[in-house]
């Protein structure tokens, strides 16, 4: 039960549990302060629109084109098929966002006419904790989570809205996933869109299967939207894996990021209905003509070839529970 509302911020939400660390953690952690340096910086170029970001991330180092183009295809697929799972649903659903780190679309969706009965937001206490303290001290992102008769209720890693939660969890500990959701007021028997960018690959295959047969067993209609690493057996992946381990970022899922089968087959092999994958080369073409050709004019490329090789070793993939969702996809939505 909620306590009465009380209009204000309540401290203590949530039982904060012990929170066990591996080897590589903390490198697993600071790869979310890299996206959101790499988000903040294409945003101040205007690859795209967040008024958010900013309260979240202060750094005004430039990136090199090639990155901010495909932080554009990334943000942008993901937002195809969250747009497409909307208008299906019509708002009656709940949103669950994996790995969240200090991603801002729970607020920019605030600012559409699209409204979620549920949105749910996970990651490591570490930085849920400090995304808690930035939405704490910023009235512009506090008024997007209450109105004037919810309350927000706060702990150190913690945050509870009445339609918006921000909870520290392992997402190896399924009790634990389980008990934060539950204090979300999750509904397994609403539709469900699940998002993770570069999350599943840190995690340890057997783990990741026993968190997507969770999910599945658990929820009635979902679908999974996953963002990550794709054809890793390369030479070019090779480099991208070493530039990680060097940084003491163990791709625990690796295993899964061969191609875009074994990226299909992780979702298969654990129980969902079935899934689609596509390498960010196809993601960034379905993105339509014009809005393309808007961003190509804000930087130019030296050459084309790392971005090739960069969209050809990051993949998107649509997995689903049940029938509904079966055609969500990344051709472009109209306006």
């Amino acid at each position: 039960m909620e306590p009465p509302s009380t209009g204000g911020i309540a401290s203590g939400a949530g039982n904060h549990s012990t929170h066990k660390f591996h080897p590589c953690d903390e490198a697993v952690i600071a790869t979310n302060d890299d996206a959101s340096d790499c988000k903040r910086c294409a945003v101040r170029l205007g690859y795209w629109k967040d008024d958010y970001i900013g309260y979240f991330v202060r750094n005004q180092e430039r990136k090199a084109p090639e990155i901010n183009r495909g932080y554009f295809a990334r943000v942008k697929g993901v937002e195809m098929c969250v747009e497409k799972f909307l208008k299906k649903t019509s708002g009656n659903c709940q949103i669950i966002n994996l790995g969240c780190g200090f991603d801002t679309l729970y607020f920019r969706l605030r600012d559409t006419s699209h409204q979620v009965k549920n949105f749910i937001e996970l990651d490591f206490p570490t930085v849920t904790a400090r995304k808690c303290y930035t939405i704490k001290r910023n009235k512009a992102l506090l008024a997007k989570i209450h109105d004037e008769d919810g309350e927000v209720r706060l702990s150190p890693t913690d945050l509870h809205g009445p339609s918006y939660h921000l909870m520290g969890v392992d997402l190896r500990n399924l009790d634990e996933v389980d008990n934060k959701l539950q204090q979300a007021e999750v509904d397994f028997t609403l539709p469900t869109i699940f998002l993770a960018e570069c999350v599943l690959v840190y995690i340890e295959a057997q783990n990741c299967r026993n968190l997507l047969k969770w999910i599945a067993q658990k929820f009635q209609a979902a679908v999974f939207v996953n963002y990550e690493q794709v054809n890793m057996n390369d030479r070019f992946g090779e480099v991208m894996l070493n530039n990680l381990r060097g940084r003491g970022c163990s791709l625990a899922g690796v295993e899964s990021c061969l191609s875009l089968d074994t990226q299909r087959n992780r979702f298969k092999d654990s129980g969902w209905s079935g899934a689609r994958a596509w390498d960010m080369v196809q993601v960034y073409e379905s993105i339509s003509a014009a809005e393309r050709q808007r961003i190509e004019r804000l930087e130019m490329l030296d050459e084309g070839e790392l971005l090739l090789q960069l969209f050809q070793h990051y993949c998107l993939v649509v997995a689903w529970l049940g029938v509904a969702f079966q055609d969500i996809d990344i051709t472009c939505v109209p306006v």
